[in-house]
């Protein structure tokens, strides 16, 4: 499945499509160029699941959590300075994908083939006038 957003006004609808698509995964990897919008993204789904809490990228931190609105706990997790995919079991990576919880990840293909077989692909392009194409593998 192919969306187009042509302006950051389109991200709710976006972000709604996003979950539909991708009903009953919890765990979305999202790929794409530094400045394709990956966080953007995520903070519109994150908005659309009730989180309260201001999402930034956790590129520093690895790992942010939210807090819903149903209380529940929305990971966002940022590989970009992973160095050796086996780093991310020293911060319990597994933990975090058993959850159940929303687990949403920038730079993915940093870790190879860890992620697991359920995981939900996305891929952010930028295209022409800025338009970002986003783009869902199906399975």
């Amino acid at each position: 499945m192919k969306i187009l957003v042509k302006d950051k006004k389109y991200l709710p609808s976006a972000a709604r499509k996003i979950l539909e698509h991708t009903s009953g995964k919890k765990i979305l990897a999202f790929y794409g160029s530094m400045g394709a919008g990956k966080t953007t993204v995520i903070k519109a789904i994150c908005k659309l699941l009730g989180a309260g809490d201001i999402v930034t990228s956790p590129t520093f931190t690895m790992v942010n959590e939210y807090l819903t609105n149903k209380n529940e706990i929305i990971y966002h997790i940022d590989f970009y300075r992973i160095k050796k995919a086996e780093e991310v079991y020293d911060f319990g990576l597994e933990e975090y994908f058993s959850s159940g919880s929303y687990c949403f990840m920038e730079w993915p293909e940093l870790i190879g083939g860890i992620l697991p077989s359920e995981t939900a692909k996305i891929r952010i392009t930028v295209g022409e006038n800025d338009h970002r194409t986003i783009d869902i593998e199906e399975h």
